[in-house]
């Protein structure tokens, strides 16, 4: 491994969040080869070098990643002053692991949690365009016209979503079902789109995340991606080594 941001090592071993590392460097409690370093930027290569925080060695950490079906009621966040559920609450680990993105608390599915912070960063960045797929329970009836809507794109105050696909599931006059699949870029985009052309969602999904299913996999469990699966949301981020 070549010579890396400090910051970025220690939070990438589970120190902490890469803010909070670098608060842990100016105040001087991270040394590499008995070196005291608590200026920014700083650099060092795990493999070679000796990085001591507070007082204990840091090794590099296998990566591990998970799928996990999210319940509803549960919450994609590190810390809740609240004290409610958290989605990594539900994975047995004891290394750090953080979501890659976000549902909100009443949005159910699929909802990946690693501890490779740089893979994490890359799949939430909007450059990557990694399509999520979502079924949303509507109220009223879906026609044509949303649809055409929709799959043209929505403005909102951030500004207008990006190509969408939208595939009508079930029709109704009180409620309608339909899948969307959009390369999010905005925050509660599905929902706040949706609202937009005159559908208010009751229930929302998410059953894909570019490839990667939800299939076997029921609601509040969780399981290793395989091989492949690492492989290809690696492959997405391509243009610079993970």
């Amino acid at each position: 491994m070549a010579m890396e941001r400090l910051q970025k090592i220690l939070s990438a071993s589970g120190v902490a969040s890469r803010r909070k590392c670098e608060e842990l460097i100016l105040e001087g409690l991270v040394s590499v080869n008995g070196k005291v370093l608590d200026t920014i930027p700083a650099f060092a290569d795990i493999d070679k070098d000796t990085i001591i925080v507070a007082g204990k060695r840091i090794k590099p950490q296998p990566k591990i990643y998970f799928l996990l079906n999210k319940p509803q009621g549960v919450i994609c966040t590190n810390f809740d002053p609240q004290g409610r559920t958290k989605a990594i609450d539900l994975i047995p680990t004891r290394q750090r692991i953080l979501c890659v993105g976000r549902l909100d608390i009443d949005t159910t599915g699929l909802i990946i949690l690693t501890n490779n912070n740089e893979l994490v960063n890359r799949l939430t960045h909007p450059r990557y365009g990694l399509t999520r797929t979502y079924i949303a329970e509507v109220k009223g009836r879906i026609e044509g016209e949303h649809v055409e809507k929709l799959n043209k794109g929505i403005w909102l105050a951030e500004g207008k979503t990006s190509h969408t696909a939208v595939k009508i599931l079930k029709r109704g006059h009180k409620r309608s079902l339909v899948e969307i699949s959009i390369a999010e870029r905005l925050n509660r985009e599905v929902k706040r789109m949706l609202a937009r052309v005159g559908l208010p969602v009751q229930s929302l999904k998410r059953t894909r995340i570019g490839k990667i299913t939800d299939h076997g996999l029921g609601i509040g469990r969780f399981r290793l991606l395989t091989p492949a699966e690492v492989n290809y949301l690696k492959k997405t981020t391509a243009d610079k080594t993970l």
